[in-house]
């Protein structure tokens, strides 16, 4: 916690006491070009922010008095309340009437500026680039107050407020019938006066609220106007003798005695100014110092756990990361501190002040790289770099920040007042100097990457991005010596912090792969003990299914990803992302400057809606479309893998479970995707609804049973009635789920077959599952014995039996029955549990195996069915028939 909290400190040191914020910068541009040059103005505000006495106090009444006394306080406050609404709205008035006067002169001169900079068009000399140069001076110098837009706010919400509480006063006013007429109609006047003042400060605040926000939204776009065209024309004369003149004038300025010397009386007061920050940066600095030696070997100990699948963790990697971060600032707290120091001083003693911050941000940046990329260091043990790239990295670094450190400081110097003049000279000597490492140093690091790789020395591209990287920098130079240095700053600044933002982006995508690897060894470790397990349960299986002749799948459908696609899908994401990231970075640093970047958003193709609410939809409203369209589509293929590495495999998900996790998150994106990309196209969902509901129309004719289908499969998905390896029995089947996908499910019977189920089935016909919260299933077997048999010792036999048998589960607990005296036997039941279905025929056959072996031990009967038939002669029946006057033949 303490070493993040030191870096936001020393970062923020880097910019806390810099130049001030864009937006608190905004200034009005009305005024005259005769006036002084801004560089010697200091920065006031335009327009003040209202005076905490312009803000009238709320009414002091809650309740109205209906006593005399009551009334006559109320009607001086009243008047008191009143008077100071009418003051406010007077000063208000006065402001309304100077910020809309700015606005319009602003405006005239905004336009005024813009028609005579596009009937120039590029033809305009560096005298007027200097012009156009102290303009834009002047808009920085100038702004409008930081919290004027605040302040008009809340009284603006004040005054609302206070209207609402008049509006309940005046509802609840007594009548007063016991007191003065003259009275209650006064205090009725001066309300109903204070209702009007209110109103009317509502409305002029609004109005004046609206008049700075056009006057801000001016002043910006004024800027951009003047920045646009400033950058594209020259700023000085080209380079020429004169120019060696004033090179030698700008040496000996800057290594007057005086400068310095003049520098080292401000000191004290702004070491007494800058105190705290100044004694907090210095314990941080010797906290850091002292501790170097401990983070340098947490750092290496950090790389030992690489590669250890037991112990290996993305955590390393990101505690390495803070380790370099830690071991590089000290240089840059030295110099925010010298910052500090120099921070109240003269011109010279500013302008320094700030290129020592510049300079500070600068080591920050190159150093943090060149402690990744020493011996040891999360480059070469997390990232696995190549050792070339690594040298080049090292010896270029210290190099490079050994010319740019005091080219910082002195193009800082030169871009402040004090050192204008030399900046023609001396700052584009020290920018070319600057151009010209940043070259070498491209080069030395493009020949350390393509060394000792044959596809890359083959590479076209690669060829090209190399000679780009070593040629722009020069090319840079070029133009500055040719006249157009500003230009040429404001290219490499821009330059210089795309590469920084590609750094941080590649940082981001070694990370992320590091933790693809890291899960990924500990998925495949987890797997392999999987496998195991299953492979014994499979065994145990086969064991108990072979005896009993019904046929098992050989192998579930589980719906898990391949460790290798998994790694393939994951790092395709990764890329796909790191390149976006990357891209939008690109885009958002340098489309303000290069005017055909925005050329696309200038080609209208269509407009969606009517008036004020038409939406123009340019082509690169297309683009966007079409590349959220693409980035769709790649984030649906390889979603499940990415889950399955970092989400998924830290979870304890039951069979298919993981599967319908990533099928509902590809369907999500899929319709995201797609709502996203026809809204960049101008898609009004209101004006769709009428073809979404023919759609569904005819949908639900035409393929009613596949969507019913579909929809079936993400209910499946959704309830889980049932899952991979499940054993159900539907329609009169019963098999093992082998799969499921989305239009149906695939059951793989006791005869080996595969029956192909529609979903549809499983959502409204009766399901049974055997398995679903458990696999114990109970199992009856029907013994039957001789009448004359004792029942007790036949029951303590086939109890006896069953507790012998490991097939049979203790819970729930088996049980012997007598359950019937049928015509030749008396019945019995073993009712009796098993762990699965796979155990019922073979438990079967064993319990009646040892059933009938030990009842023929014991000597009880099991009895045959058995019919008495009883015949009788005519003789026997004669006697009988004749007593009964019957014929004894005739019924024979």
């Amino acid at each position: 916690m303490f070493s993040i909290v030191l870096m936001v400190v020393s970062l923020g040191g880097l910019t806390a006491y810099g130049e001030e914020a864009p937006e608190a910068r905004e200034s009005s541009a009305a005024e005259g070009a005769d006036q002084p040059s801004a560089e010697t103005q200091p920065k006031v505000p335009v327009i003040e922010a209202p005076q905490e006495s312009e803000t009238p106090e709320p009414l002091p009444i809650d309740v109205p008095s209906e006593s005399e006394t009551g009334i006559r306080e109320e009607i001086q406050s009243l008047r008191q309340s009143l008077t100071q609404r009418r003051e406010a709205l007077s000063q208000l008035i006065e402001r309304k009437s100077y910020a809309d006067s700015r606005l319009e002169v602003l405006n005239k001169e905004y336009e005024s500026l813009g028609a005579r900079l596009e009937t120039a068009g590029l033809g305009l000399t560096e005298s007027y680039a200097k012009l156009l140069q102290r303009r834009l001076d002047r808009l920085e110098q100038q702004h409008l107050a930081d919290d004027l837009s605040v302040i008009v706010n809340e009284q603006l919400e004040a005054a609302r407020v206070e209207q609402f509480r008049l509006e309940e006063i005046g509802a609840v006013l007594p009548s007063g019938e016991d007191v003065d007429r003259r009275l209650t109609d006064e205090r009725e006047r001066l309300l109903t006066d204070l209702k009007e003042a209110v109103a009317e400060h509502i409305d002029l605040l609004t109005g004046y609220f609206d008049t700075i926000t056009a006057l801000q939204d001016r002043i910006a776009a004024y800027k951009v106007l003047v920045r646009q065209r400033l950058f594209w024309l020259p700023s000085e004369e080209p380079f020429s003798a004169e120019t060696f003149g004033e090179l030698i004038g700008s040496i000996g300025w800057l290594m007057s005695a005086s400068q310095w010397l003049g520098i080292l009386k401000d000191v004290p007061a702004s070491v007494e100014e800058r105190l705290p920050s100044i004694m907090f940066l210095l314990v941080a600095l010797v906290v850091l110092l002292a501790y170097r030696k401990r983070i340098r070997q947490r750092l290496i100990s950090t790389g030992e756990s690489v590669g250890n699948v037991s112990v290996d963790r993305i955590g390393l990697t990101l505690s390495a990361l803070t380790d370099s971060l830690l071991l590089a600032l000290p240089p840059v707290i030295i110099l925010v501190l010298a910052a500090l120091m120099l921070d109240r001083g003269g011109e010279f003693a500013d302008g320094l002040a700030k290129g020592l911050r510049s300079a500070a941000l600068l080591y920050l940046l190159l150093g943090a790289v060149r402690q990744i990329a020493l011996p040891g260091g999360v480059a070469e043990v997390h990232f696995h770099w190549q050792p070339g790239t690594l040298a080049a990295i090292r010896r270029g670094i210290p190099r490079l920040l050994l010319l740019l450190l005091p080219v910082t400081l002195i193009t800082r110097l030169t871009e402040n007042p004090v050192g204008a003049d030399y900046e023609s000279s001396l700052g584009r000597v020290v920018f070319a100097i600057a151009s010209l490492a940043l070259a070498m140093f491209a080069y030395r690091l493009f020949r350390a990457l393509r060394n000792g790789k044959a596809e890359l020395e083959r590479s076209r591209f690669y060829q090209l991005v190399q000679v780009a990287a070593v040629v722009t920098p020069l090319f840079f130079t070029g133009i500055s010596l040719v006249g157009y240095h500003y230009t040429a700053v404001q290219l490499e600044g821009i330059l210089f912090i795309s590469i920084c933002w590609l750094v941080l982006v590649a940082l981001l995508h070694f990370v992320g792969l590091r933790a693809l690897s890291v899960r990924e060894r500990r998925i495949r470790l987890l797997r392999l003990r999987e496998q195991r397990a299953t492979e014994q349960r499979e065994a145990d299986d086969r064991n108990a299914t072979e005896p009993s002749g019904d046929a098992r799948p050989a192998s579930l459908d589980l719906p898990e990803v391949d460790l290798h696609d998994i790694n393939t899908q994951s790092t395709t994401l990764l890329r796909v992302a790191s390149f976006a990231l990357a891209l939008v970075g690109l885009w958002l640093l340098w489309s303000p400057v290069v005017p055909a970047l925005r050329i696309f958003d200038e080609i209208i193709l269509w407009t969606v809606g009517e008036g004020d609410a038409a939406l123009a939809i340019t082509f690169g409203d297309l683009i966007l479309s079409l590349l959220v369209a693409v980035a769709t589509i790649l984030a649906a293929r390889n979603l499940p893998g990415t889950l399955e590495v970092m989400v998924l495999s830290r979870m304890q998900l039951a069979p298919g479970t993981g599967y319908a996790i990533t099928t509902i998150a590809t369907y999500l994106i899929v319709i995201l995707g797609v709502v996203f990309a026809l809204g960049a196209l101008g898609a009004q969902w209101s004006k769709l609804q009428w073809l979404v509901a023919a759609l569904g129309v005819g949908l639900g004719f035409g393929l009613q049973e596949i969507v019913a289908n579909f929809v079936s499969g993400i209910i499946l998905l959704f309830e889980r009635p049932i899952r991979v390896g499940d054993t159900v029995t539907i329609g009169g089947v019963t098999g093992t789920v082998s799969r499921i996908r989305i239009r149906a499910t695939t059951l793989v019977d006791w005869d080996h077959k595969e029956q192909i189920i529609p979903n549809k089935t499983f959502v409204t016909q009766d399901l049974t599952n055997w398995t679903l919260s458990d696999s114990i299933t109970r199992v009856i077997v029907t013994v039957g014995v001789a009448y004359g048999t004792d029942i007790d010792e036949v029951q303590d036999l086939l109890t006896e039996l069953v507790h012998q048998n490991e097939r049979v589960v203790e819970d729930p607990a088996p049980a012997v029955f007598c359950t019937g005296l049928a015509d030749s036997s008396i019945n019995f039941e073993m009712r009796v549990f098993v762990k699965s279905m796979a155990e019922i025929m073979p438990l079967g056959h064993e319990l009646r195996s040892a059933v009938t072996r030990k009842l023929h031990e014991a000597g009880i009967e099991i009895p045959f069915p058995q019919r008495d038939i009883h015949i009788r002669s005519a003789a026997a029946l004669g006697p009988v028939a004749s007593a009964q006057g019957r014929d004894p033949a005739a019924e024979l």
